[in-house]
């Protein structure tokens, strides 16, 4: 089954120089176990293609059901050098939320 992750998260993005720090925190206690498998660092990077320069970090927080994820070298250098329009990263959560994962598991969302 395919499911885009704005049906079962909810998003926060911002910046931290030219490192993106982007949350996904899961709608229900259930969730969380899906993003976690199946949210990786490599297809958070391969989503973000050509914008994610730099490594893709992952941190589990389960007591939260939310993953948090910097994504280094993001920002063309950060809010204050950066031509980009989202220098500091403010829309990424957002980008994320539209990912489609497919997943094993037969949920209701």
């Amino acid at each position: 089954m395919k499911v885009q992750l704005i049906a079962i998260c909810h998003g926060r993005s911002g910046d931290k120089g030219d490192t993106a720090n982007v949350g996904l925190i899961a709608r229900k206690q259930e969730y969380y176990a899906i993003i976690e498998k199946y949210v990786t660092p490599e297809k958070v990077k391969k989503h973000f293609e050509g914008i994610v320069l730099g490594t893709v970090e992952r941190f589990e927080l389960p007591n939260l059901w939310a993953l948090n994820f910097l994504l280094h070298n993001a920002l063309g250098g950060g809010g204050t050098k950066s031509l980009k329009n989202d220098a500091q990263g403010k829309t990424l959560a957002a980008a994320l939320l539209k990912m489609e994962i497919e997943i094993e598991e037969t949920i209701t969302v």
